[in-house]
């Protein structure tokens, strides 16, 4: 297989490069005012912060501490993300990752990349991994570090061909797939463990009777 130069260095004859915000669309948010109970109060709208990527133990977003409504959702540009966006904290600090799960939200904490079978999200999420010093060097900022979509949409990302990509998703979705599957699994047992075990103390609820809940939840 032959190379060719590029402003990356050396890449396989037929790759291509590409400024991330070209090859994907990016896109922040914003918070809306906490102020309005009408953005807030009963919302069912997963609104993604750092803090709630902070605590991540996988690279998913299946929910958020906070949710607005519909109405909050109005008042962000980007309004609702679709699943299986790549989503990067900016700022506080840079370098959170995760693909969306659920439709969900974000603050202004937070740059979202809608991707496409040009550029999968997998491959998206491991190439904004690799290049976290190239981004974090793009940062500015005076009080904390930041990196706006301004700085973050030119920096430039190796665009392998159709059939690599094809091949690379195979072997990553699956896996990635399973993650998935765990931790749904986990956290289904945590909110099983967080019913019952106080039940169980207190003698409000028998062991034979716990174990009919378990199985009919299908655990």
């Amino acid at each position: 297989d032959s190379f060719e130069d590029s402003e990356l260095g050396e890449i396989p004859k037929g790759w291509g490069i590409k400024p991330i915000g070209q090859a994907v669309k990016c896109v922040g948010g914003t918070t809306p005012s906490t102020k309005n109970p009408a953005f807030w109060d009963g919302g069912k709208n997963p609104f993604v912060t750092p803090k709630d990527m902070s605590s991540l133990t996988s690279p998913v977003i299946l929910d958020t501490s906070r949710h607005i409504t519909d109405a909050g959702v109005d008042k962000i540009n980007s309004g609702r993300l679709p699943i299986g966006s790549v989503i990067l904290s900016s700022r506080a600090p840079i370098g959170y990752l995760a693909i969306t799960e659920v439709p969900v939200s974000v603050n202004q904490g937070v740059i979202a990349m809608i991707c496409n079978k040009d550029l999968p999200n997998y491959y998206v999420l491991h190439w904004t991994e690799t290049n976290m010093d190239t981004i974090k060097r793009n940062a500015g900022g005076t009080t904390f570090a930041e990196i706006s979509k301004r700085n973050f949409r030119p920096i430039p990302v190796v665009v392998p061909q159709k059939l690599v990509l094809e091949a690379f998703v195979q072997q990553v979705e699956p896996l990635h797939k399973q993650v998935v599957l765990n931790l749904q699994e986990s956290n289904t047992l945590a909110s099983l463990r967080d019913t019952l075990l106080p039940k169980l103390i207190s003698g409000e609820l028998r062991v034979p009777d716990a174990e009919k809940f378990i199985e009919e939840a299908g655990v």
